[in-house]
């Protein structure tokens, strides 16, 4: 199942694609929203991030290239830090460069979205069995920032810097999917997530031994090498196997 949020005629909803039509549900579709009234053309809405979630949970240096690539050592544990809410925006939004910072970049990443409440789970079976899906994430990031300051808070955490979707899918193997990354049709990241340091649902379980993960909320996973620098007037993808591909402007 492959599951939106979407705006048509000045309304939110939530809705199931079916094709190249979009059917509205009545809730949001972790929270057993149910299908309410006739399906509508994909081409008459327009898609929002495919979630609203309450908090944005991200791990750094999950891949061992992309950590060398930064000059960093891979952490000994799951390196977290958060995103705001306010970070996130839709496909087609546009990625807005802070004029304090000469060089954001781009980081393509895996998203888990979950669809029940996760307390310190004991094995990945039980991480797993709180997932709803999967979409695509674009860990946008100030470098310059992250680089002069011990926490990722404010490189990580400006307004539009969390490009989410375009749609959750629920049928996917996280362990074995491609994460990609093109900058004006020019690939920049390609990787595996089978090359991930620590897998999705072991990051859940860690995760969760920390904080409660809500219905809604969205895990990063990490990102692949390859990460550049963004400018003005660029369109960035990040393609996840399976899910679509998200793309946003830089302004």
């Amino acid at each position: 199942m492959r599951t939106c949020r979407f705006r048509r005629a000045g309304r939110e909803r939530y809705g199931v694609i079916e094709g190249l039509e979009v059917r509205p549900l009545s809730a949001e579709p972790w929270a057993g929203g149910l299908p309410e009234g006739p399906a509508l053309a994909l081409s008459e809405v327009r898609l929002l991030a495919p979630a609203l979630p309450q908090k944005v949970v991200c791990v750094g240096r999950n891949y061992a290239a992309h950590a060398k690539e930064l000059g960093n050592e891979v952490p000994k544990e799951p390196l977290v830090f958060m995103k705001p809410a306010t970070a996130v925006v839709g496909p087609g939004e546009p990625i807005r460069i802070p004029e304090v910072s000469s060089d954001v970049q781009h980081e393509a990443e895996l998203a888990v979205v979950m669809g029940r409440p996760l307390t310190r789970a004991a094995t990945a079976a039980e991480a797993r069995a709180a997932v709803f899906g999967y979409t695509c994430l674009n860990d946008v990031t100030a470098r310059d920032i992250q680089r002069a300051e011990a926490h990722f808070t404010r490189a990580k955490g400006y307004d539009t810097f969390c490009p989410l979707g375009p749609v959750i899918e629920t049928d996917l193997d996280p362990l074995d999917t491609t994460v990609v990354c093109r900058v004006n049709g020019d690939e920049r990241q390609r990787g595996s997530t089978r090359d991930m340091i620590v897998d999705p649902f072991a990051l859940l379980v860690f995760i969760s031994r920390i904080m409660t993960l809500l219905p809604g909320d969205v895990v990063a996973t990490g990102t692949p090498a390859g990460v550049s620098r963004m400018v003005r007037g660029d369109w960035v993808e990040v393609e996840v196997g399976g899910v679509g591909v998200l793309k946003n402007p830089v302004t």
